[in-house]
């Protein structure tokens, strides 16, 4: 007798081309939900990430304060006393320079109105983006400025006073329950995961230590022969606005413009033409050095990430948290590409971001 086969046809797989679509329609929606928590939650993530910063900043002071026989408590409460003692003698002596400068303004005050008089009215003609004519009355709405640019995510001074308040807490826990906060991320992932994330963690506290110890040496550099460019030219205020000079010239993208405003305002009715010349090439000539020599000797072997690479995040950074998104949108780039190189699934965006 003849069996008859019974077949069960196969359940219907999606095509390739079908479950391509789906991963890339997935992909695309967590990438939308990570930016938009970033853009909603700008203010707690900045506040983190800057404390993180500064505790990878005083992670060797704690270090050696332990080798003192410190405990560990101890050793991070005086380094984050230390810390604020350095930020309270840099307000304090700024605030006297002001104080100095405003008094020295009124020698040359016309001056510097006529220039800002000069320079509002061309910028109000760049602002307008829409002007309606309705029954004899034209409506001019203007962009919004750089200043509310790059001070968004902190809204009134209070809301930054309370914000910046949590910061000596967040270092001082983070200085002391680092190795714990360690160890308890990499219990996150699976067993044959954890010495992948565990080396990955390793890398990324490696650079971002770098990248802030490279970043206070190359500043001190670029304000040091400022300072001293400065004086030669006789600017004014010299030794103030070199130092100043010298820390904004490596914020990315908009560095070298704001490294000159310092100067170039404060020799208003001081120096001559020709010096403020010298001046701005002095500026734009250490930009130009600390970006294509100094940076690539202190820092590349730890960021390797690429110039298009780099100005597409402080533009991505810079639109999610305004001025502070633009500082800190290097080393969460460089954190962002070590993670991809060591998960197979995201080589290849790591590769991107590579040079």
């Amino acid at each position: 007798m003849a069996t008859k086969q019974t077949e069960h046809a196969p359940a219907v797989a999606p095509s390739p081309p079908e479950a391509h679509g789906r991963h890339w329609a997935f992909t695309t929606m967590g990438i939308a939900v990570i930016l938009g928590l970033c853009y909603w939650g700008e203010l707690v993530l900045a506040v983190m990430m800057v404390s993180a910063l500064l505790a990878f900043i005083l992670a060797p002071v704690v270090d050696l304060l332990m080798r003192m026989r410190l405990p560990r408590g101890v050793a991070a409460a005086i380094a984050v006393l230390l810390l604020l003692s350095v930020l309270a003698s840099v307000v304090y002596f700024s605030y006297n320079q002001a104080v100095a400068l405003l008094q020295d303004l009124p020698k040359y005050a016309a001056k510097i109105r006529d220039e800002m008089t000069s320079f509002r009215k061309q910028a109000e003609s760049l602002e307008v983006l829409n002007a309606e004519q309705e029954k004899g009355v034209v409506h001019v709405r203007t962009a919004t400025t750089w200043t509310e640019v790059l001070t968004r995510g902190f809204g009134s001074a209070s809301q930054g006073i309370l914000a910046a308040s949590f910061v000596p807490f967040l270092v001082y826990f983070m200085l002391t329950w680092h190795q714990h906060v360690r160890s308890a991320t990499v219990m996150l992932f699976s067993l044959k995961n954890r010495n992948t994330a565990y080396v990955t963690l390793g890398l990324i506290s490696a650079m971002i230590r770098s990248f802030m110890v490279g970043n206070l040496l190359i500043s001190l550099f670029i304000g040091t022969v400022s300072t001293l460019v400065f004086w030669a030219l006789h600017v004014p205020f010299f030794y103030f606005v070199g130092f100043i000079s010298g820390f904004l010239s490596l914020v990315p993208y908009m560095g070298i413009l704001l490294a000159m405003a310092p100067p170039i305002f404060v020799s208003i009715g001081h120096v001559s033409s020709q010096e403020v010349f010298y001046m701005a090439l002095t500026v734009a000539g250490l930009h130009l050095i600390a970006l294509n020599v100094l940076y690539p000797k202190f820092l590349g072997n730890r960021l390797q990430l690429n110039p298009l690479a780099v100005t597409m995040a402080a533009l991505l950074w810079a639109w999610l948290w305004g001025g502070i998104g633009l500082i800190l949108a290097i080393p969460i780039t460089a954190a962002m590409k070590i993670v991809f190189d060591h998960v197979d699934s995201l080589k290849r965006y790591g590769a991107w971001l590579g040079e």
